[in-house]
């Protein structure tokens, strides 16, 4: 076993994994709780554009005028909703990868909106536990579900191949 799934390891990923998990819970609430528009985010990002050294790129420049602001509305209830359940899954340890890939995937849409802040800092935190695997969530329901998981289609499998 790699030094990085053992219990021990476990316990710092699982301290990191909530961590994270309350980092995106606290941000996703506060949108939820506070009127969240991305309307005046997504105008700033794209002033950010032009000029000499751009802090956003003119192909991300593109996706936020051709598709994210004419579907603001749609950002306006992903974002604060997809962090708010991103936060979640990763406190109790549930669906653990593919929380943490959509965080890291808005902290990247974020960072390439222009925006620092701490999305370099939850973005590695992402990296690290998406690196440690199975070791993020030794401590967590995912634990459980993912043996279930794939014992259940392990025995669709079979049936399939009887027929």
């Amino acid at each position: 076993m790699r030094w990085y799934k053992t219990r021990i390891a476990a316990v710092v990923w699982t301290v990191l994994r909530v961590w994270l998990g309350l980092q995106w819970i606290e941000a996703g609430y506060h949108k939820l709780t506070g009127g969240f528009d991305a309307g005046g985010f997504l105008k700033f990002a794209l002033a950010n554009a032009k000029g000499d050294h751009p802090a956003v790129q003119g192909w991300y420049a593109d996706f936020l005028q051709q598709f994210a602001i004419p579907n603001v509305h749609i950002f306006n209830v992903l974002i604060p909703w997809g962090e708010l359940l991103v936060g979640l899954g990763l406190i109790v340890g549930l669906a653990t990868i593919p929380a943490l890939i959509a965080g890291a995937f808005m902290n990247l849409n974020f960072m390439l909106a222009g925006t620092t802040s701490t999305n370099p800092i939850l973005y590695t935190a992402a990296m690290i536990l998406l690196f440690v695997g199975a070791g993020a969530y030794i401590y967590g329901l995912d634990r459980y579900a993912v043996p279930f998981i794939k014992g259940y289609f392990k025995k669709g499998v079979k049936i399939n191949q009887q027929q």
